[in-house]
């Protein structure tokens, strides 16, 4: 959803385990799908959606610096260890 923790809801709402089984539960049953599919019926009844207007919010999918071919920042080097020497010395 919007990325908050749920143990950081407004207590107003209630205990946060509740409203999160509350929200796992509506979401399992369809409830969340049927009510945007109602308000979209009712929003392209009235008029008020407009099919030429697209958004896309870059803020809920966050890139790596690696897919952008950039690599990895920083990060530890491995090394190669070597044997020199006889065998038990220290």
């Amino acid at each position: 959803c919007s990325g908050t923790a749920w143990r950081d809801m407004p207590e107003r709402f209630g205990p946060w385990s509740t409203v999160y089984q509350r929200f796992r539960d509506w979401r399992n049953c369809g409830a969340f799908d049927q009510m945007l599919k109602r308000l979209h019926i009712r929003l392209n009844e009235q008029g008020l959606i407009d099919l030429e207007t697209w958004m896309i919010d870059s803020t809920a999918v966050r890139a790596t610096r690696a897919s952008s071919g950039a690599g990895k920042k920083g990060g530890l080097k491995s090394r190669k260890t070597t044997r020199s020497g006889a065998a038990g010395a220290a």
